[in-house]
């Protein structure tokens, strides 16, 4: 079974999403250093999450690494979803919880 024209759409929008937040991560403008302060995460966390999520976007737009891209893309994702909700970040969480799903179609992508 071939790919659907949504599954990819939606499979390139999620390797854009993760590829521009991977740069966000790495770039540290002063909000995501102090949202780490805030959550009490290690300083340097954001360039190691930024490095996977970057990772995760080129997985997602290559067929041979699909699966691995949503793979790593939705345990990156869950991961950050739980830290917002666990700091009481129920506004950013929600947009986490939507890629979540859309990474379904990531999945189906890989058919």
């Amino acid at each position: 079974m071939h790919a659907t024209s949504f599954h990819l759409a939606v499979t390139f929008t999620l390797a854009l999403a993760f590829g521009i937040a991977g740069a966000v991560q790495l770039v540290a403008p002063g909000y995501v250093r102090r949202a780490y302060r805030r959550w009490d995460l290690r300083p340097q966390l954001h360039r190691v999450m930024g490095a996977l999520q970057l990772l995760a976007a080129c997985f997602l737009v290559f067929p041979n690494t699909r699966l691995w891209g949503v793979i790593l893309a939705g345990l990156l994702n869950f991961l950050a979803v739980v830290i917002l909700l666990k700091n009481d970040e129920y506004g950013w969480a929600i947009p986490g919880l939507a890629a979540q799903i859309a990474l379904v179609a990531g999945m189906l992508a890989t058919a």
